[in-house]
């Protein structure tokens, strides 16, 4: 197996078991759907994430998956904080997102918090924001709880875009003057 990316955002991986894992995620170029992927996130024993919504100043820790299942005290937690902040409207967000999420996580080597930028939007939420700028989809999938735009601070913004474009694993959008990036669970695509 040829090593094709190398996370970026460390200077060095030189725990073997973490490179390990990083090249099996990476090198086989799956896809959250895919077996060699489902094993590695089955793996871990617990999956867990930190978020700092950027808008309401929130922050959370969450252990969204344990025992074999998602949890759904947490993933209620998940939600309220990747809420419309606009809106205050709360919706399930798709624990895939979550997956891809902790899998970049994983990938980056990066253990901080994401800094939310946008989580769910509701209807009337996108529909205000499309009229301000032409760069929102008419069916964001952030209305499905299906897509976040996100930075990693400790992680530079094009090596988390590379990281995620890695993954094969939905959408992933590159905003550089806004300084965030765009990932969801949607059919595999870049821009």
């Amino acid at each position: 197996m040829t090593e094709k990316y190398r996370t970026p955002c460390q200077d060095d991986i030189q725990h073997p078991a973490r490179r390990r894992f990083i090249q099996t995620l990476l090198g086989t170029g799956a896809v959250l759907a895919t077996p060699v992927l489902q094993a590695s996130l089955h793996r871990a024993p617990e999956r867990s994430l930190a978020f700092r919504n950027l808008h309401t100043g929130e922050t959370l820790r969450s252990t969204y998956w344990a025992q074999g299942g998602y949890l759904n005290d947490e993933l209620k937690g998940v939600n309220q904080v990747l809420r419309d902040h606009r809106s205050g409207e709360v919706y399930p967000m798709d624990p895939k997102l979550l997956d891809l999420l902790y899998v970049l996580q994983q990938t980056t080597g990066i253990s901080g918090a994401f800094h939310i930028i946008s989580g769910y939007r509701s209807p009337q939420t996108n529909q205000k924001l499309r009229t301000k700028s032409g760069g929102v989809a008419k069916r964001s999938l952030h209305m499905q709880g299906k897509a976040i735009d996100i930075r990693l601070p400790g992680c530079e913004l094009k090596h988390l875009r590379d990281a995620a474009l890695s993954l094969k694993a939905g959408g992933v959008g590159y905003y550089a003057k806004s300084d965030f990036i765009h990932v969801d669970t949607g059919r595999v695509r870049r821009w």
